[in-house]
């Protein structure tokens, strides 16, 4: 990519002077720890005014929002410690198809409120069929997502959905559709948006202080290869029937469910998700979706090559190469690092390090015709180095400040405000990661039309927009 004489020397960055350079210093040590806190934010209960709580410390049980969680994995168990730590949130019921998953869950909701008062479910049907119900948390594998959400907002409860969404488009329109008729509150699981240093980054592009935006270059971790093919019995605490729900029926592998994310199987298994490309794909994505804004609408042209295993059970892409191009003009490139021993010979590191200082396995950055912006969790750089000093308060364009993804989700629910990540903004960056999965699958381009959410005369892609075929009575 051709750069501008304003960017070209930013591998040797000009030192500032040394009161700059103190406050440079200070602004970025200040920017990286908010990276850091908004991961462990939820280790610190929010402030509640002390009018709103009842005589133990609570708030009194008309101000309590009552929360259900469905899927209490690790991840599952790591959103409801988030839920657990906000004084105005009451957990009651926790939903789990693996018995010693959903124990696990429950004595963490018994421990944090010191009482044995939190029961567990296996059905998820039975859990939003409960009126004393107000919103749910969910957090099960990939391919109950969308079937989960859909019954919950079909009950009238608001949702906090892990991403990714569905496992194909229709499913993403299907929950939208739902969303919007029965009017509920939807929090998606990208908590990026809900960190300074991510919102910062949008910002800047967004407010036009790098100048006009030309180009974005995003990357996550690829999928991992392998998965053992050993069929044994399932483990006697799972409902492995249910766990498949609509999914095609297969002998149960091993690893398959195991609780450590290190060793599961289904991360990477087609028929329960669509891998990295979506699981890891989706946080950077989202946040170059949220600094472009319109300039990715319209016709969006799509060239995508990936690499995949010939052996063991995993069957998504380990790694990825996908081009886009926006009808406005803007460029972006996603790309799959290598994960697990993988190997991608288009993964550019040696030259992204050197371009942005430094690199980690995902990232977000934003190039301009006056500069650029890099964004990951563990900080912000930018070129250049005087944007650290932007003032928030001069942008024309403001997103929404969310210091918490739970804590905004909560105020939502009471306001009836749009989440930092609602249902449309949801669907849109998901999309964008099957646009990536669909291209690299097919290996060659696609044109996707924005506004009609249809590949342009490719009845070959469009087939890859439609549900798949459920298992049982399972439908969208």
């Amino acid at each position: 990519m051709k750069r501008s004489n304003s960017t070209r020397s930013t591998n040797r960055p000009r030192l500032p002077a040394p009161a700059q350079a103190n406050r440079l210093c200070s602004r970025r040590q200040f920017l990286r720890q908010t990276a850091a806190a908004a991961a462990a934010a939820s280790l610190f209960p929010t402030l509640i005014p002390a009018a709103a709580l009842g005589k133990d410390g609570r708030p009194a049980p008309g101000n309590r929002i009552v929360i259900g969680c469905i899927g209490t994995g690790q991840q599952g168990r790591g959103d409801l410690g988030n839920f657990l730590n906000q004084k105005d949130a009451q957990v009651v019921v926790v939903c789990d198809v693996k018995t010693d998953q959903a124990d696990q869950a429950r004595a963490l909701v018994n421990q944090r409120y010191q009482n044995q008062d939190c029961s567990t479910l296996k059905d998820f049907r039975e859990l939003v069929a409960r009126q004393d119900i107000d919103a749910v948390l969910i957090a099960t594998p990939d391919h109950w997502h969308v079937l989960a959400a859909l019954a919950a907002v079909r009950a009238g409860k608001d949702v906090y959905l892990e991403k990714p969404l569905g496992l194909r488009l229709e499913e993403d329109w299907a929950l939208r559709r739902e969303v919007r008729r029965q009017q509920r509150v939807f929090q998606f699981g990208t908590q990026q948006r809900s960190s300074r240093i991510f919102r910062l980054a949008c910002e800047l592009v967004r407010n036009g202080r790098i100048g006009k935006l030309t180009h974005i270059n995003v990357w996550a971790p690829g999928s991992a290869p392998g998965g053992s093919t050993e069929i044994i019995p399932p483990p006697a605490d799972l409902d492995y029937d249910f766990w498949l729900g609509p999914a095609p029926f297969q002998p149960y592998t091993r690893n398959l469910v195991s609780s450590d994310f290190n060793q599961r199987t289904w991360y990477y298994q087609s028929h329960y998700t669509l891998g990295f490309i979506t699981g890891w794909g989706i946080h950077p994505l989202d946040i170059a979706a949220w600094g472009a804004g319109e300039s990715l609408d319209g016709r969006l042209e799509v060239l995508g090559r990936g690499s995949f295993q010939a052996a063991g059970v995993c069957d998504t892409a380990l790694v990825w190469d996908v081009r886009f191009k926006a009808e406005s003009g803007l460029t972006m490139r996603f790309l799959g690092v290598p994960n697990g021993g993988n190997h991608n010979d288009t993964w550019p590191g040696d030259e992204f390090r050197q371009r942005y200082r430094r690199i980690t396995t995902h990232g977000t950055a934003f190039e301009g015709t006056d500069g650029w912006v890099h964004v990951d969790r563990d900080g912000i750089n930018l070129q250049p180095e005087n944007l650290i000093d932007a003032e928030p308060t001069g942008f024309k364009v403001h997103l929404i400040n969310s210091p918490d993804h739970t804590r905004n989700f909560l105020d939502c629910v009471k306001s009836r405000a749009q989440t930092v990540c609602p249902i449309d903004e949801a669907v849109r960056s998901d999309t964008l990661c099957h646009l990536a999965e669909t291209a690299v699958r097919l290996n060659r381009g696609v044109v996707w039309d924005t506004k009609k959410e249809r590949f342009i005369d490719d009845p070959e892609a469009n087939l890859r927009l439609e549900g798949y075929r459920m298992r049982g009575a399972w439908r969208i």
